[in-house]
């Protein structure tokens, strides 16, 4: 029977592989760009599962926990640990993306109310526009990360987790925030 060895941490990774990535990554964001601003809500009214704004907020919140748990293990050399507290931010975020498409196909997209216009500009132009850009930037960046450890390139991987940390981390927190205006100005 032939041993099995792990890969070598420096063989380049496919640009195919990545390149895959990346294009599951654009359909992932279009689709979601088409479910909130054309799609027509299924439950207009706002009258099935009113939770799912409440568990997208409480879904990030503990992926943001999990990600600063995973980056004290990792400070700590707890590799273990780390993998799995990334993992769990990863399975955390995954049921976000599940509730937050419920969500929008039942409900459509939530405004800003017009009647606060500072508080307005904060939320759109300080809060909800970045978190929408570094979300769809976080999302590749994620997956690549997870299968540059999964494959054992782990120079690579760290390299680019020093990125895709404090994006996926702001993500995360601004998610809260934006849940948190809205709620606060409804």
């Amino acid at each position: 029977m032939p041993a099995i060895t792990a890969p070598n941490p420096s063989y380049r990774t496919p640009p195919s592989i990545i390149a895959a990535i990346i294009g599951i990554s654009a359909v992932a964001s279009i689709f979601l760009a088409w479910l909130v601003y054309y799609h027509p809500p299924v439950d207009a009214a706002g009258t099935h599962l009113t939770f799912l704004p409440a568990l997208d907020a409480i879904l990030n919140a503990l992926c943001a926990i999990f990600l600063l748990i995973g980056f004290r293990y990792i400070k700590r050399r707890n590799i273990t640990a780390h993998r799995n507290s990334m993992f769990a931010a990863f399975i955390v975020s995954s049921a976000f993306l599940v509730a937050y498409i419920a969500n929008h196909v039942l409900h459509g997209d939530m405004l800003f109310p017009t009647a606060h216009p500072t508080a307005r500009f904060i939320y759109l132009w300080i809060l909800l526009l970045p978190h929408i850009f570094l979300a769809v930037v976080a999302l590749p960046m994620i997956l690549i990360t997870f299968f540059l450890s999964l494959t054992g390139r782990f120079p690579a991987h760290r390299k680019l987790a020093r990125w895709t940390f404090p994006i996926w981390l702001y993500v995360s927190v601004s998610g809260v925030i934006v849940y948190a205006m809205l709620a606060a100005y409804r």
